[in-house]
């Protein structure tokens, strides 16, 4: 019994000396991005407000990386699609509309969206693709892409998220709501619910 405790004592003194280190490499763990490669067009990924992704996918596009973004836009947004908001915001921002694929669907989930992207991607004839998302999914979103079109190259590329930082995401509720939120989604992928 003496050896339980002195070994529990030790765990939890290890984690209050290394509890930074420790949540740093959790939140570490979440993203999986790479930088742009040249490819046959972008993907981005519904889900994010502050139009980050959009603009991520915007820039390569500018840069070259690609000809067009096709924009994965679910609805339910007061009767818009997702799209329908993210592609006149980068449009005031100075990106020419041209850049942009709209693509409206009904996707819940990263899997979802997969399910409704992956045979738009075909139709088009993409083989080589750059996977736009926020820095947290880009893990979780790579491996789904993966696992579910073989036959397509997938690059993950991280947009900043406006709270999570993922040696800080602790420092603030936004960075700690993201956080669990993309570790139980993260848990529940891996157990395929």
């Amino acid at each position: 019994m003496k050896r339980i405790a002195l070994a529990l004592a030790a765990v939890i003194v290890f984690a209050l000396i290394f509890h930074s280190a420790i949540l740093a490499a959790l939140g570490r763990y979440l993203v999986s991005a790479g930088p742009p490669e040249k490819a046959d067009i972008v993907v981005v990924l519904a889900g994010d407000a502050s139009g980050n992704r959009i603009l991520k996918a915007a820039n390569l596009v500018r840069q070259g990386y690609a000809p067009k973004v096709l924009v994965s836009g679910p609805a339910g947004m007061y009767d818009f699609s997702e799209c329908d908001l993210e592609i006149p915001f980068a449009v005031r921002r100075g990106f020419p509309e041209s850049y942009f694929l709209h693509f409206e669907n009904h996707a819940h989930s990263t899997q979802e969206e997969a399910q409704a992207v992956i045979p738009e991607l075909r139709r088009l004839g993409a083989k080589n693709i750059l996977l736009v998302t926020s820095d947290f999914h880009t893990r979780r979103a790579g491996r789904i892409f993966r696992r579910m079109a073989p036959g397509l190259t997938f690059h993950v590329v991280a947009a900043p998220d406006v709270y999570f930082t993922p040696g800080a995401w602790w420092e603030n509720r936004e960075g700690r709501k993201t956080f669990a939120i993309e570790w139980m989604k993260t848990l529940a992928e891996w157990a395929r619910m």
